[in-house]
């Protein structure tokens, strides 16, 4: 059974994402979050089929979109000199923190010199911790999200120069 808390920090993650719908089964239950117009979110739930069906429709009062910016080249950069980069990209939509807790130095940044197996950040996604590692060789040349960002599946992080 998915907890109230976390089916609203879902609704939350997708609200500010642009994702349209969100599906997750676990444990034999079916969770359902679909965007059908900017200001109604509408949530399906399903228990496993021995315990008695139930699907709420929650509705959120209408918000304004959380403000993405567009990742455009740097100007002054051609985009060119961006295609001898590795891109580390989000595997999940969540919750990114550059450092293991509040106060510790950050896992890598700028000019760090990272390894395969180099954990570069936590992406929270429903109060699990997930380390994210490199898995390339390099140097960092730039962090492109924030402490505490939301990010979507397949959103860069940084940006390495391959070694």
């Amino acid at each position: 059974m998915f907890k109230l808390s976390e089916i609203k920090e879902l609704i939350k993650a997708v609200d500010a994402s642009t994702l349209q719908e969100l599906e997750i089964e676990s444990e034999g239950s079916r969770l359902v979050i679909r965007k059908p117009n900017k200001t109604e979110q509408v949530v399906y739930a399903s228990a496993p089929a021995a315990a008695p069906a139930f699907a709420p429709v929650v509705s959120a009062p209408p918000t304004a979109p959380a403000a993405v910016p567009a990742q455009a080249p740097v100007e002054g950069k051609p985009a060119a000199a961006d295609a001898n980069l590795h891109i580390i990209t989000s595997p999940m939509v969540g919750t990114f923190y550059e450092s293991p807790s509040p106060g510790a130095a950050p896992f890598v940044s700028k000019g760090s010199s990272i390894k395969e197996k180099t954990i570069v950040c936590i992406i929270e996604a429903m109060k699990l911790m997930n380390e994210i590692e490199a898995e390339v060789k390099g140097e960092i040349v730039e962090v492109l999200v924030e402490n505490g960002q939301l990010v979507e599946y397949g959103q860069p992080l940084f940006k390495v120069k391959p070694e």
